[in-house]
């Protein structure tokens, strides 16, 4: 990271997108073992889920079929309902299954990638064994943040619902509710789309910082203020390639569709690397949009303070304090 902090307050989306594509480009092999040892399994992971997931939903749903075209009370129609029960149950356990292993690899995934990016930005000499040695230590801040954060967007959901509710009692079926019930999808949106910006932030500052959970929601939502649109606009245009991602994934793969004599394990593969060089660029691209952030508002981070804090002492990961990180104002 060539910028002076100074000058990073001044990039906008596609300064963005070419400086975390230079800090990849210089350091690809580290961030090329991050990607085989974390990003690779839980992109993996995300992809074999909808295939399987596909697949235990559809026994379900065909073994309902043929339950409801049974007679109740038969042995066959009592032999269908616990097959679907039992099928039910496979189906929470693997989503349970599923989740625990992406939170864990995206939490480790952040740990390395933002660690890595620091470090970087300090010039510091960084390995990935030195890396590998950190991460362990660093993803329990971000469990906490993430909890916090899962916590609040719950809450929010929930009261969204009894939104909702409400809405259906006051108006029901009549028309004239229509452009009320647009209003609060819009608002809703909106709103969700706000959550994921600052949690997003909040696990770099959880990486660089002393804070954490709430303090460090706290924390990302005061960086973001004056830089909402252009997290907005990254966090839109990663979406979309995701879901494009995901789309060519469900159609090539899980559903077979083919362009001319490809076989679909070339698609999966395909998949597979874009997905993970796509999650790592949305990585490197948060911790950017933090220094983006904190230059914005004129918190200058002192280099040497911060390459202290990110050294390991006596096998304990030291976070950066408020007083080193949380800054030193300059004067534009």
């Amino acid at each position: 990271m060539d910028r002076e902090q100074e000058e990073m307050q001044f990039l906008g989306f596609f300064g963005v997108l070419k400086e975390s594509y230079k800090i990849i480009a210089a350091w690809s092999k580290i961030f090329n073992k991050i990607t085989l040892t974390l990003i690779l399994p839980l992109s993996f992971i995300f992809l074999i889920h909808i295939e399987v997931s596909n697949i235990l939903f559809g026994k379900i749903m065909h073994n309902t079929q043929q339950m409801m075209e049974t007679p109740q009370g038969t042995p066959q129609y009592r032999k269908l309902s616990d097959i679907i029960s039992s099928e039910w149950a496979t189906f929470f356990l693997f989503k349970l299954f599923y989740f625990t292993l992406l939170l864990i690899f995206s939490l480790l995934s952040t740990s390395a990638v933002v660690y890595t990016v620091a470090s970087i930005y300090t010039a510091r000499d960084v390995t990935f064994t030195k890396v590998m040695s950190v991460v362990p230590k660093v993803w329990k801040r971000l469990m906490v943040t993430f909890l916090c954060s899962f916590v609040a967007l719950f809450a929010y959901n929930v009261m969204s619902l009894l939104v909702f509710i409400i809405w259906a009692l006051i108006f029901g079926g009549n028309s004239s509710g229509i452009a009320v019930l647009v209003a609060l999808v819009v608002v809703y949106l909106a709103g969700f789309v706000y959550f994921t910006v600052v949690w997003q932030l909040a696990s770099v500052v959880t990486v660089l910082e002393d804070s954490y959970g709430v303090q460090a929601m706290v924390k990302s939502n005061e960086l973001i203020r004056g830089k909402m649109g252009l997290s907005i606009l990254i966090f839109f245009k990663l979406t979309v390639w995701f879901g494009l991602i995901q789309f060519l994934f469900k159609k090539m793969v899980v559903q077979g569709w083919s362009l001319g004599s490809v076989d679909r394990t070339i698609y999966g593969i395909l998949c597979l690397v874009l997905f993970s060089q796509l999650y790592l660029f949305q990585l490197v691209i948060q911790t950017v949009l933090y220094f983006v952030c904190k230059s914005y508002h004129h918190q200058n981070i002192d280099k040497s303070a911060l390459s202290d804090h990110l050294e390991v002492y006596h096998g304990e990961y030291e976070p950066l304090k408020a007083k080193d990180v949380q800054l030193e104002q300059y004067q534009v």
